[in-house]
């Protein structure tokens, strides 16, 4: 264990989820940095990190590789180790911890990178590697069925930005939670507009979780009945999407799809993460106008003025 009560905290919360043996610690130096062997799961190589005293105020540095199995190519152990950097330069924000979105980002690249060096050689090296460092991280989804696969992605970015509406930022034992909702007409600008949303906003894109979920309504022209769409998506937060559609059935709106954002900060929340979830959500869902007046004031929410 180290003196920072933050880093000690994450590595209990890391630990409890992967393999104890996923980080160790060596003894504080004089100056109060912790030196840390950095093992991935099922990667062929593992990496030296070192913790500052201040941590998470300044980022871990990434010195290189620890140890490099035999398995892998020549010049693999470097490409990897500018990999990790590279996603712990985008996703490090100062003052919150990033073990856990490190390991939860890097591995499926790292993954990907050693297999394309199986199947390509290391005469491929500097290619595959470039390829893999540029990529925006992985959209993680619940089914095969949910209409955000990374292909939708690819072109958000061609279309208009939305006008989303957000909640204030509720910060509860380290994890950070906000949500967005906005105004739909159909599934397609839906979920055009999540993609939008993570393929263009890199700190969004690089949270822990996206819950999503969405209630639309539509009349058709030709009398018949209005065609009803409600889905959701958990984004490996297991029964999220679920409860935060319920809430949206609860407070009776329509045509929105709401984005809940979760960038883990390394304490487990138990239950309560369910209802810091959902307190964000009813406060954009409020704040861009989607609640009538007398049905959130029934259901003990506070009127607020859109932002």
């Amino acid at each position: 264990m180290s003196n920072n009560d933050a880093l000690n905290d994450e590595l209990e919360a890391v630990s409890s989820i992967y393999d104890s043996n996923v980080i160790t610690l060596s003894e504080p130096t004089v100056t109060g940095a912790v030196s840390a062997v950095l093992t991935l799961p099922n990667i062929a190589y593992s990496f030296s990190l070192t913790f500052p005293p201040n941590y998470p105020d300044e980022p871990p540095i990434i010195a290189g590789t620890h140890h490099v199995a035999a398995s892998a190519k020549k010049g693999e152990g470097e490409s990897a180790t500018s990999i990790l950097r590279d996603v712990l330069g985008r996703l490090y924000t100062p003052g919150q911890v990033c073990l856990f979105d490190l390991v939860e980002e890097a591995t499926p690249l790292l993954t990907a990178h050693h297999e394309a060096q199986e199947h390509h050689g290391a005469s491929q090296d500097t290619e595959e590697s470039r390829a893999i460092r540029s990529a925006e991280p992985p959209l993680s989804v619940t089914s095969s069925e949910s209409p955000l696969t990374a292909a939708s992605t690819t072109t958000a970015s061609n279309i208009p930005p939305p006008n989303w509406v957000l909640s204030e930022s509720s910060v509860v034992n380290k994890s950070t939670f906000v949500a967005r909702c906005l105004a739909v007409q159909n599934l397609n600008e839906a979920t055009s507009s999540i993609s939008h949303l993570l393929s263009t906003n890199k700190k969004v894109a690089s949270a822990t979780h996206n819950i999503t979920a969405w209630r639309i309504k539509t009349q058709r022209s030709d009398n018949a009945p209005e065609i009803v769409v409600q889905d959701c998506d958990d984004d490996g937060e297991t029964a999220a999407g679920s409860r935060l559609l319920h809430l949206m059935q609860l407070m009776d709106v329509w045509n929105v799809v709401v984005v809940v954002t979760r960038w883990y900060g390394g304490v487990k929340l138990g239950p309560d993460r369910f209802r810091c979830i959902n307190a964000v959500a009813r406060e954009a869902l409020v704040n861009g106008g989607f609640v009538k007046d007398e049905k959130d004031k029934d259901k003990g929410g506070s009127k607020k003025g859109k932002k």
